[in-house]
């Protein structure tokens, strides 16, 4: 299946964003410098979506990365590599890993970052 964005989920979710802010749809309008609230009122509604450029400036102005707040249809798995493998997870166990062999790091950092691992 293609992959779709759903205009009035994604229109609920900025506006629930925009409500955890208290942003209001002004604010967007001057923000993003529209020439009235209209066009906010139809992508909050899902009449229509908000262009990329504005999609991008939205993620600033309420402070989330894009993918959370656009929704649609994409269902994927995530790549085998960045699933956790051990016990505290994938990234910071391969951080671990990595510097575990640093002279004068080690121990410091696995007190940090693994606090019940076996010194």
């Amino acid at each position: 299946m293609y992959p779709v964005l759903d205009k009035r989920t994604t229109g609920r979710r900025i506006r629930r964003l925009m409500d955890a802010r208290g942003i209001s749809v002004k604010d967007v309008q001057q923000y993003l410098g529209l020439a009235c609230v209209q066009s906010v009122y139809h992508w909050l509604d899902g009449s229509s979506m908000p262009t990329l450029d504005n999609i991008y400036a939205l993620s600033e102005l309420l402070q989330e990365p894009v993918d959370a707040m656009l929704c649609g249809n994409r269902r994927f798995k995530k790549p085998e590599s960045l699933r956790p493998s051990g016990a505290y997870g994938g990234r910071a166990e391969s951080y671990y890993k990595l510097i575990q062999n640093v002279p004068g790091l080690s121990g410091g950092i696995r007190m940090v970052f693994f606090p019940q691992a076996e010194l």
